[in-house]
């Protein structure tokens, strides 16, 4: 049987922080020490990124009305609201994503409406709220009462990997089966100024965004674009529990991202695609000779900073064009944690170069530290 992912789609909010500007913003902050102005502007600068989205239009330079929340345009200083203001923005607006992206997603699948979901998967690590967005979603686009809802919350930038693997158990498990995944996320909400070195990485590099697309078993319509799901691997790495985190505060959510993430990473990715490829003989070994590249043509890695990206496409000797999808996400939008990896499957996907049964390699990296691999093969009606 096999299981495909189709109709992907993406969103994003309207305001758009261009970088430069982000960094002279959080550079100017009073109180900022000498050592801290200089790592804001070294962290930004190098980031791979040119302009991020974000839900908070104050944040722009662009003139605003009404009474600041997170951005003093007027003194240029970064406001600290609670974190139940920020909640209640996460509330509203990640709604508002989560509705887009999944309409879009139904709307775009040939042969699907509303009425054949079956069951609803949302992925968000950057508010809470209940009724939540697997809810929102199925009174919005008037879904069938009886929709089975589960919700993947908190888990960091892998959690739309076991998304997709949850999608495809519930596909495997009924041939009528029609998975709504929908990922959103408004890491915007919990930016803020600080001296720490891992919270101005943090503030450098994370974004708003959502992405959805439909799991089934049913028939591609003629010409279009998809991914068979062919098998999910997880492995946690044996170091590097407190380098990446997402703890709650008295003023929103405290991203950790340590500098040593991309050592990490670059010490395990090996090990963490073993059990991907441990059922292709010919993977496996172009794995530990150093060619896996040659045998899967595409790769949609997690951007999570591109010190990140440069350490895997070294380490696993992969070409510079096999890592364009992901950087070209990192530029245009930034790290919008779980959501940012549907954005790069995407880009393969509606790249005129991916030919049917051409494969891609999936991985995400998160919380623990934890990375999610998966296997899938293009495909074109």
């Amino acid at each position: 049987m096999t299981v495909t992912l189709r109709s992907l789609q993406t969103a994003v909010p309207s305001t758009v922080l261009i970088q430069d500007e982000v960094r002279d913003v959080f550079a100017a902050q009073p109180g900022l020490s000498r050592l801290a102005q200089r790592i804001v502007a070294t962290s930004f600068n190098v980031s791979g990124i040119e302009t991020r989205h974000t839900v908070i239009e104050e944040l722009t330079l662009a003139p605003h009305e009404g009474e600041p929340l997170f951005f003093d345009q007027a003194s240029g200083e970064l406001l600290s609201p609670g974190t139940k203001a920020r909640n209640e923005v996460y509330a509203r607006a990640a709604t508002e994503l989560f509705v887009e992206a999944a309409r879009a997603a139904v709307d775009a699948c040939p042969g699907i409406e509303a009425s054949d979901v079956t069951h609803v998967v949302t992925v968000s690590c950057t508010g809470f709220y209940a009724p939540g967005p697997d809810f929102m979603i199925v009174r919005e686009l008037g879904l069938r009462p009886d929709v089975q809802r589960y919700h993947l919350g908190f888990m960091g930038c892998y959690a739309s990997m076991p998304a997709l693997r949850a999608a495809r158990q519930y596909a495997l498990a009924d041939e009528n089966a029609v998975v709504l995944v929908v990922s959103a996320e408004l890491c915007t909400l919990h930016l803020r100024s600080s001296d720490d070195p891992d919270t101005i990485v943090a503030s450098s590099l994370f974004a708003d965004g959502a992405a959805a697309g439909i799991v089934s078993q049913r028939p591609l319509a003629p010409g279009e674009r998809a991914l068979d799901l062919d098998r999910f691997e997880t492995v946690i790495t044996p170091v590097g529990e407190g380098d990446m985190a997402w703890n709650i505060g008295d003023h929103g959510f405290e991203m950790v991202l340590s500098t040593y993430v991309p050592n990490i990473i670059d010490e395990h990715i090996v090990g963490a695609l073993r059990p991907l490829f441990r059922e292709d003989d010919g993977a496996s070994a172009a794995l530990e000779a150093g060619t896996i590249g040659d045998t899967v043509a595409h790769w949609a890695i997690h951007p999570g900073g591109r010190s990140i990206l440069d350490k895997v496409e070294a380490k696993l000797a992969l070409t510079e064009a096999q890592l364009v999808p992901a950087r070209d996400t990192l530029r245009d939008f930034g790290n919008m944690s779980s959501a940012t990896v549907l954005f790069v499957i995407r880009h393969i996907l509606d790249d005129d170069a991916t030919a049917d049964g051409d494969r891609v390699a999936a991985m995400a990296f998160g919380p623990g530290l934890t990375v999610e691999t998966g296997l899938m093969t293009a495909r074109i009606g």
